[in-house]
């Protein structure tokens, strides 16, 4: 029988300050604590779902119809639903999708992600903007009913996101390797920090052979893959605390090593360059993010997923031990850094980052260039390689 705003059990939402929104269960039934966050996507919530960014996280969904073109078996980032919480306004009754094999809720469910629908997620948001990201607690069936004093106990002992040292949770525990496509032209180690399926895929396509390795790896074992370059990916978590991955970094740039990050790899990247990083309100989340790339000029709508940033400055370069750093990209919305580069002293490009998602599923393609822009890099490293070693 298919479930109906009338038949669903009832279920609550509570907020660290207190706040309370009373709605029904979506998804699994029980309890769930997390940083409630708020995501503007239209549509993509099931690579959202299942992004290792989001671990720890409730995720509020700002479109108020969701679940309409149900979950397929292709569009998965991994291997899971990463969130702790998820919270949406309308579900859909039923999903209307040639690809659909379930309903989300059906998917929410047998993955054990409790959830709560029916409730103003508007207003919901708009306290989030207004007062910042802060921890939350969904309770349905039989805790739905507990005083809302216990359970704002709950949700206040739950751990705080800043100071969440978090990658090692959604990393690989083996490494493993992703095949060029067609004609093998590099090979690049990437540190899985909460890496997107859909990352080393552009990748292959561009002729990359992937070496995909656990975060705690070292230096020594990203050297061990023969590697052209290394790629930190996204994740979770707050950047302050990776010192290791941000020694593995450093150590690659000592040595002459081309470097990509995207997300949690430009605040680390950042941290590796000497920058320091620190937590927005309420974050970016959302696929229609406007960002400048200084570079071009070029103004690109893209994908975001970040409660951290780099504190760098934008009116100047920063010499480091590695070369002048600057600022590259920056959002439109309130300049919050969103790309940083390196230089040599005779101008060339030794390593970029991006804060945002050019890998964008789902999401706007406006900066897949940044992928040939990472292979551009790697030419002209090989170039210098080969100049060096004719001399």
């Amino acid at each position: 029988m298919t479930t109906t705003m009338q038949t669903r059990e009832p279920a609550v939402l509570v907020l660290e300050d207190g706040r309370t929104f009373t709605g029904q269960a979506y998804g699994a039934r029980g309890s769930t604590v997390g940083e409630a966050v708020f995501c503007t996507a239209m549509t993509g919530y099931q690579e959202t779902l299942t992004d290792p960014s989001y671990h720890r996280q409730v995720v509020i969904m700002t479109a108020p119809h969701i679940g309409n073109t149900g979950w397929n078996d292709e569009d998965d980032e991994s291997s899971r639903i990463w969130v702790s919480g998820y919270v949406v306004r309308d579900p859909a009754v039923r999903p209307s999708s040639w690809r659909s094999r379930r309903t989300l809720e059906d998917e929410l469910e047998a993955q054990g992600v409790v959830g709560i629908c029916g409730i103003d997620t508007r207003a919901l948001t708009r306290h989030l903007r207004e007062r910042g990201a802060m921890r939350v607690g969904i309770f349905s069936g039989e805790e739905a009913g507990m005083p809302v004093a216990q359970l704002l106990e709950r949700v206040t002992s739950a751990p705080l996101m800043k100071g969440a040292d978090l990658a090692d949770d959604v990393s690989t525990d083996e490494t493993y390797v992703v095949d060029a496509v067609g004609e093998k032209r590099f090979t690049v180690a990437a540190l899985d920090l909460g890496i997107k399926a859909m990352t080393p895929q552009l990748m292959a396509e561009r002729g990359i052979e992937v070496h995909v390795l656990p975060a705690d790896a070292t230096f020594e074992q990203v050297r061990a893959t023969g590697a052209d370059a290394v790629f930190f990916s996204n994740g979770p978590g707050d950047p302050a605390t990776a010192d290791h991955a941000v020694g593995v970094l450093q150590e690659a740039l000592r040595a002459g090593m081309p470097y990509f990050g995207i997300c949690f790899g430009n605040q680390l990247f950042g941290r590796a360059l000497g920058f320091g990083t620190y937590k927005l309100k309420y974050g970016h989340r959302g696929i229609n993010q406007p960002v400048m790339d200084r570079t071009t000029g070029k103004v690109e709508v893209t994908a975001h997923n970040h409660g951290f940033a780099v504190d760098a400055p934008l009116d100047k370069d920063t010499e480091t031990e590695f070369g002048s750093a600057r600022v590259s990209h920056v959002c439109l919305n309130d300049d919050v850094v969103e790309g940083l580069e390196l230089r040599s002293a005779a101008g060339d490009l030794l390593a970029f980052s991006v804060q945002y998602h050019p890998e964008a599923a789902a999401g706007p393609h406006d900066a897949a260039y940044l992928f040939d822009r990472f292979v551009d890099l790697l030419e002209a490293s090989s170039r210098m390689s080969d100049r060096a070693i004719a001399h």
